[in-house]
């Protein structure tokens, strides 16, 4: 069975920083693509950030120079490091895998 469990959401002040991470377990970690997503209330989800299997990465443009993704194969842990966070932030973030998705983990970001 193929879990997705993120952590690190929380309340911060605008200009703050997050690390969220996500575990996964039940899957081949290192050769999948791994992507966060977020969705804000009343809006869609969307892809924030992705890194594919060899490490390159790509990002949303409203995210790009303050948030990082990352993964430890070994940990099969995915990470993504929130800088310069912003009011706009503000979303329930989700790690995916594949097909496969975690149950999300709130972030919100005060002004």
């Amino acid at each position: 069975q193929v879990q997705l469990v993120e952590s690190g959401g929380g309340l911060v002040q605008a200009g703050g920083s997050l690390r969220l991470s996500c575990t996964a377990s039940g899957i081949i970690f290192r050769f999948n693509d791994l992507r966060w997503h977020r969705q804000a209330p009343g809006k869609q989800r969307e892809l924030v950030a992705a890194i594919i299997s060899g490490g390159s990465t790509n990002y949303v443009d409203s995210v790009k120079g303050r948030f990082t993704i990352s993964r430890d194969n070994a940990k099969n842990t995915v990470y993504l490091q929130m800088n310069s966070l912003k009011p706009e932030d503000t979303a329930v973030y989700y790690c995916a895998a594949s097909h496969y998705w975690g149950q999300g983990t709130q972030v919100t970001v005060s002004s």
